[in-house]
């Protein structure tokens, strides 16, 4: 039996973790933490998130008492929760997004002692979209350019997506696109439209999960690379099988890529 962590237990992506918890054979939740100026916290998780299992309390940083945690906070307190995990030996997932340069170098600091998983998307559907987005745009070429329209519900934080960064990442690097090349929405008379860009563009708007479309262009015809998630349950799925991936490697940075390719 696997024992779990989460960590950002009552935010949305954390809840759903804890109730498919439950459902898995080879799984139980073994703590459930959140940031300590949470007044919920020691709380029994059950009377917040029905499906826990019960006695369970909420507490405000992690003990050691998983084989691995599973993270899904907020950048700055997933920074000091790789290094307490690090200290005690715990495999980490982290799907949280957003760092600064300060709080990823942590991170990887982190994946010097145990094996840690990190990864901008948890769903397998979105980890494949990566993929193909980067075969994409090698086999398509410079004649195409490059757009992308990321769309989410209103409450998130962050623009643009981590989900959307990463995919653009990957369909420019056969090109030699970098990261100085992305090109954040435009307003006013921007001229002709380089070759050498990525136009990001995000939308916020009610209760979407998470929607990214990728556009291949030229002159005469137009590709198009979209992944839809409906639900939250695709995120923590993929998050519960890159748990059980990590759990039985080296210490080292991986990502969803080697999860996919274990597969």
């Amino acid at each position: 039996m696997i024992s779990v962590c989460v960590s950002g237990a009552l935010g949305r992506m954390g809840r759903r973790i804890v109730a498919l918890l439950s459902a898995e054979e080879d799984m139980e939740l073994a703590e459930a933490v959140e940031a300590p100026a949470r007044d919920e916290v020691g709380t029994e998780l059950r009377k917040l998130v029905p499906e826990a299992p019960a006695g369970l309390v909420l507490r405000e940083g992690y003990g050691g008492g998983a084989d691995v945690v599973v993270d899904f906070s907020f950048h700055a307190a997933t920074a000091g929760l790789a290094e307490r995990a690090a200290e005690l030996g715990t495999p980490l997932v982290i799907g949280t997004t957003g760092f600064t340069a300060e709080e990823r170098g942590k991170v990887e600091a982190a994946a010097e002692k145990v094996p840690l998983l990190l990864a901008p998307n948890m769903s397998v559907g979105a980890n494949v979209f990566f993929e193909l987005a980067e075969t994409m745009s090698r086999m398509l070429g410079e004649e195409f350019d490059i757009e992308l329209v990321e769309t989410h519900h209103r409450f998130k934080k962050d623009a643009p997506s981590g989900t959307a960064l990463e995919a653009a990442r990957r369909a420019g690097k056969p090109r030699g696109i970098g990261e100085e090349k992305f090109l954040f929405g435009r307003r006013g008379e921007t001229g002709e439209r380089p070759r050498d860009v990525i136009g990001i563009h995000s939308v916020r708007a009610g209760d979407v999960v998470g929607d990214h479309q990728l556009i291949f262009s030229c002159l005469g015809e137009r590709m198009e690379l979209t992944h839809r998630a409906n639900t939250r349950d695709a995120f923590a799925r993929g998050a519960l099988r890159g748990a059980r991936f990590i759990i039985e490697k080296e210490p080292g940075l991986y990502s969803y890529a080697d999860v996919l390719r274990n597969a």
